[in-house]
């Protein structure tokens, strides 16, 4: 456990916990001119020291930090092409029921059993929707989330200070659910991407945004977890889970660490809880909207194999001990690298280069820290016996993204 220390520094509490942030203002200063200068001095004295990376931080911080914000949030308003009402139904993402064989999507969300093809055939109607986004370019460029802007006619972005401008969709990415809206200006705002490498559950998290439409909307809340996996909102995503509020209009805007910068993009909530919201890392963000602004393609490591875990029941059934350790592959694409490379079906993944792997996720990140042509040593046990593999992996194909978009791919959850 990391020491905590507090210190009185002119009416501020200061919490010195390896890193942390603590807020609140104390009622009344502390005793005297001569205390309040020791207590600086101490506090000065461990900041310096580079012991501990705490902040201190008054009253007004979080509305410092909105302020600064603001001017580079967005609003984003869009026209879409969706799926009409069926007389006599409710769209089941209103809480009603649907005729059998039919089939809804949602901003991109199947919602209903599917039918011939994966879509209905139901006629369509303009919907307007709103959602957030923000500038990371003073040229205009815009990032937001692909579920956000996917299938607009018409797109309308305002600033802050109530600007209004017309907006083009430079770019999406179907894997990340991120895309890039480009509008006519110079000198705009912008925010500061930070870095979601090191964000630790516990730290502070301010996000900001349009929900239900109230724009510029702030709340503030802690990162609850890091490295999340929310197989049905995206399972190509390790999310950033925060209790900060997010709700439907959150959907592309930014959430911020104590220093006003960008750590992630609000994406998803779980609609049956309170305060359960996810984000993309901004280290995926980055890197997506250089490529879309750059107009590159958007290259990802993949191998093609669908995996699931090797449970003990599992390794009986197949003739192993149930001590047995790895990771089952349950389907290989065809055409695909691994197919390639030598992987089948029930081949059991134990170690890659070497290094034990004992999940699905763990699998697959080691897949992604590579790149396009790497080549990859498995040992696998295929019926019973030990067997050396190597795979060069494979760009992540535009099919299978669009799938994945679709939400009608027939791949396991846990795939790579």
């Amino acid at each position: 456990m990391p020491v905590v220390k507090k210190i009185l520094v002119a009416g501020t509490i200061l919490v010195m916990a390896g890193g942390g942030f603590a807020l609140g203002r104390m009622a009344g200063g502390v005793g005297n001119d001569v205390e309040s200068a020791q207590a600086r001095d101490q506090s000065h004295q461990l900041l310096a020291s580079g012991q501990s990376a705490a902040v201190a931080l008054g009253g007004e911080t979080i509305a410092d930090i909105a302020s600064a914000a603001a001017p580079a949030v967005v609003n984003i308003e869009v026209d879409q092409q969706v799926s009409a009402n069926v007389p006599g139904f409710v769209m089941p993402f209103l809480g009603g029921n649907m005729p059998n064989g039919m089939e809804f999507f949602f901003n991109g969300q199947r919602v209903g059993p599917g039918g011939k093809g994966g879509r209905s055939n139901l006629p369509k109607i303009e919907k307007h929707n709103t959602g957030s986004g923000f500038i990371v370019r003073p040229d205009g460029y815009i990032l937001t989330n692909a579920h956000v802007v996917r299938g607009a006619n018409k797109i309308k972005v305002t600033l802050n200070d109530k600007r209004v401008f017309s907006g083009k969709v430079v770019g999406t990415d179907s894997f990340s659910d991120l895309a890039v809206v480009k509008v006519e200006g110079s000198g705009l705002p912008t925010l500061k991407m930070g870095s979601s490498s090191s964000l630790r559950p516990g730290e502070f998290a301010v996000a900001i945004g349009s929900p239900l439409g109230f724009d510029h909307t702030v709340t503030l809340g802690i990162i609850s977890a890091v490295g999340r996996s929310v197989t049905d909102v995206n399972g190509n995503i390790n999310f950033i889970q925060t209790d900060a509020a997010i709700n439907p209009g959150n959907s592309g805007g930014p959430l911020l660490n104590l220093r006003g910068d960008v750590i992630g993009v609000n994406t998803a909530i779980q609609a049956n809880a309170q305060n359960i919201g996810f984000s993309i890392p901004v280290d995926i963000a980055k890197s997506v909207s250089d490529d879309l602004i750059a107009n590159r393609k958007v290259t990802r490591p993949w191998l093609g194999i669908a995996m699931a875990d090797l449970d003990e029941t599992m390794a009986k059934s197949l003739g192993l001990p149930s001590t047995t350790k790895g990771v089952v592959v349950s389907q290989v694409i065809d055409g695909s690298p691994a197919q390639a490379g030598g992987l089948e079906r029930g081949d059991i993944i134990q170690k890659i280069d070497g290094k034990d792997m004992t999940a699905p996720k763990e699998v697959q990140e080691y897949v992604r820290s590579h790149k396009v042509s790497d080549t990859l040593n498995f040992f696998v046990v295929r019926s019973g016996s030990p067997k050396a593999v190597a795979v060069n992996i494979g760009q992540y194909p535009d099919k299978i993204a669009a799938e994945k978009d679709d939400h009608s791919s027939p791949l396991e959850p846990d795939n790579e």
